[in-house]
């Protein structure tokens, strides 16, 4: 999923939330995107979402008489903000928001309110409770201020977000993301102190940010715990290596590890593609961090 939305921004270069719909739909009716070719561990909540978003395509094609078959290509502006993205139940809060998010970051991280509104938001078209939609923002302002080239100190400072209000739009964070905002994942004893890596995403930015905390500056030894800790295990790796990437860098990626990737080089240009449209993006009045046809029902 994370390839799919880094090849819709950099293919729309912009943040289209109806593309990445129809990516993930690819991907979980055709395999786009899946290193075997077809999809495999999809959660109930994007499954529940990308069958929503696929009957909303069929009755918005009947409504306005457009052609089923062109449903996927829809890029009328006027059309595009007649349609609902947001595909989830107001109450699904899984982690499967949370463990694609990077590309966003990464392609507007020169424009933190936008890079971080943005990742909330890509989040909560599956996944739509507040919880979703507030972890997705606190951890893409992570790997902003990462990018920006924070050290580790300023990254998991309890004051972060009181530090990086404007960042926030002025947007508070609640309940349990507040809380792992000022330091709950702090836990020497990790697992012994109640560090979880399970499908509810407070849990699981928790244990992410956990192995990140306690890694000793080693990527490889920060994926390794973040696997270790059981339950919910790619998936906490995978939001770990998120921020942890950003942080270190390719370069201090396991050597070990990375020759072994599939698709490695396709992975690496991609990655170049969303640097280079990044660095090309820049806001306009059609693209402000609240735009009407963007917001989600709260």
């Amino acid at each position: 999923m994370a390839l799919c939305l880094a090849n819709s921004l950099v293919t729309k270069r912009d943040f289209n939330l109806y593309d990445q719909l129809v990516r993930y739909k690819w991907w979980y009716k055709k395999g786009y995107m899946s290193s075997i070719g077809r999809c495999f561990a999809i959660g109930n909540a994007t499954c529940d979402s990308l069958n929503t978003f696929e009957r909303r395509q069929k009755h918005f094609a009947k409504q306005y008489d457009l052609p089923s078959e062109q449903m996927d290509y829809l890029s009328d502006e006027k059309l595009l903000d007649k349609f609902h993205v947001y595909c989830s139940e107001t109450e699904v809060a899984g982690n499967g928001a949370l463990m694609r998010l990077a590309p966003v970051p990464l392609f507007f991280y020169r424009f933190p309110e936008y890079a971080i509104e943005f990742s909330g938001r890509s989040g909560q078209i599956t996944h739509g409770d507040m919880d979703a939609y507030n972890a997705c923002r606190y951890y893409g302002a992570l790997i902003v201020a990462a990018l920006h080239g924070y050290k580790k100190d300023q990254l998991l400072d309890r004051d972060f977000y009181t530090k990086h209000t404007t960042w926030f739009d002025g947007k508070q964070l609640y309940n349990g993301i507040k809380a792992i905002a000022e330091g709950s994942y702090q836990k020497p004893g990790g697992y012994k102190d109640g560090i979880r890596g399970k499908g509810y995403i407070v849990n699981a930015l928790e244990a992410a940010l956990w192995a990140f905390w306690s890694d000793g500056d080693s990527f490889e030894k920060g994926a390794l715990a973040a696997v270790n800790l059981g339950d919910d295990t790619d998936t906490t790796a995978a939001i770990y290596g998120q921020l942890a990437g950003a942080y270190y860098g390719y370069k201090k990626l396991p050597q070990h590890w990375v020759q072994h990737l599939y698709a490695k080089k396709f992975i690496f240009n991609l990655s170049k593609w969303i640097v280079y449209e990044g660095q090309k993006w820049q806001p306009t009045e059609a693209t402000t961090p609240t735009p009407s046809r963007l917001r989600p029902n709260e």
